[in-house]
């Protein structure tokens, strides 16, 4: 049995129709790649029709404010890659005049640019063999060949990068890349493949040995973490306040409410005598009340405890902002959730 011959069959019958699909653009093909990291098609698809309505083309999202770029993005989570994103924009609209690097290698140069990334824009965009390995294409491979090396450990991403680098068809790579990350995503999917209208199951090794379920084989990360976030809402006649975050941490120059973050739990004394709450109100009188229940939101390596108390000081205090506008500013899921339900 051909493999590459059987991918790209399956693929031209079976293939979704998607509108990076239509395209050899290098800009459409970076933009639908970066979103989809980490995020599935019928999640990041609305947000690739926003983004190509909203920057037809790579000059339009360099002469965005990172700002507005952010808003877009709301909701599709890590969010470094859309600051990423704006960054590599204006300097292929700046430093390289709009055009993209043609070749795998120099496109791995640019910021927020990976092996798969890469890979992808050099062989759909500029027809250059450079195999594709996401996690769809680790499980196709790990199944068929019956490989049990972990895809998160260096030898297993090596290993899987030479082993597609084979596979590739050296006179189509653009179909072949598409099509084994479009079977892997259909086909061989990760709870529920389609083992028995497979059109490669009698060669695959994980369907002979009865080890679909156990491959690919994955290194178990480390634990969760657990932080404890206690926002400030701040309810003064027609204002509140907002902030930035600044730091390297999640949500990095995405705005929320004041934060104290704890260690833990903080009941509504603790949160009176803080330094941080005493830093925001100073000595205005104030009335303090916790709205709702304790909020967990969960992120792939984090779990957020979010707790929201809401202060109605009886003096205006820093940083204020229409609450007619807060759903202007990029904001973090949690934070969008809580403004929806609050009714701003």
């Amino acid at each position: 049995m051909n493999f590459s011959k059987t991918i790209t069959d399956w693929y031209r019958t079976y293939k979704r129709d998607l509108p990076w699909r239509k395209t050899t653009d290098p800009y459409c093909i970076w933009l639908s790649e970066i979103m989809l990291q980490q995020t599935r098609v019928e999640q990041g698809l609305p947000y690739y029709l926003k983004f190509t309505a909203a920057y037809p083309t790579v000059f339009d999202l360099a002469a965005a404010p990172e700002d507005e770029v952010l808003k877009l993005w709301q909701g599709l989570g890590y969010y470094s890659r859309a600051r990423n994103l704006h960054h590599t924009a204006r300097y292929v609209a700046e430093e390289l005049g709009g055009r993209f690097p043609s070749s795998y290698k120099e496109l791995l140069k640019l910021k927020g640019i990976g092996d798969y990334t890469a890979s992808a824009i050099a062989s759909i965009s500029f027809n250059e063999a450079a195999a594709v390995v996401d996690g769809n294409v680790y499980r196709v491979l790990s199944r068929y060949f019956g490989v049990a090396i972990p895809v998160n450990a260096s030898e297993g991403v090596k290993y899987f990068k030479e082993l597609a680098g084979e596979l590739i068809d050296r006179q189509d790579p653009a179909t072949f890349n598409q099509a084994i990350m479009e079977f892997g995503a259909i086909q061989c999917s990760p709870r529920a493949p389609k083992c028995h209208e497979c059109p490669l199951n009698d060669g695959c090794v994980a369907l002979r040995d009865d080890k679909v379920q156990q491959l690919p084989v994955k290194i178990r990360k480390n634990s969760i973490r657990h932080r404890y976030f206690h926002y400030l809402v701040i309810e003064h006649d027609e204002y509140t306040v907002l902030q930035q975050r600044k730091h390297k941490d999640i949500w990095q120059h995405l705005y929320e409410f004041p934060l104290i973050e704890a260690d833990g739990p903080l009941d509504k004394s603790d949160i009176e005598h803080h330094k941080e709450f005493r830093k925001l109100v100073g000595d205005s009188p104030f009335r303090l009340e916790q709205y709702g229940e304790t909020v967990i939101h969960k992120l792939s390596h984090q779990h957020i405890h979010a707790s929201f108390w809401v202060v109605y000081p009886g003096d205006p205090v820093n940083g204020t902002v229409r609450k007619s506008e807060v759903g202007a500013y990029p904001v973090p899921v949690l934070i969008a959730n809580f403004v929806r339900e609050y009714e701003f």
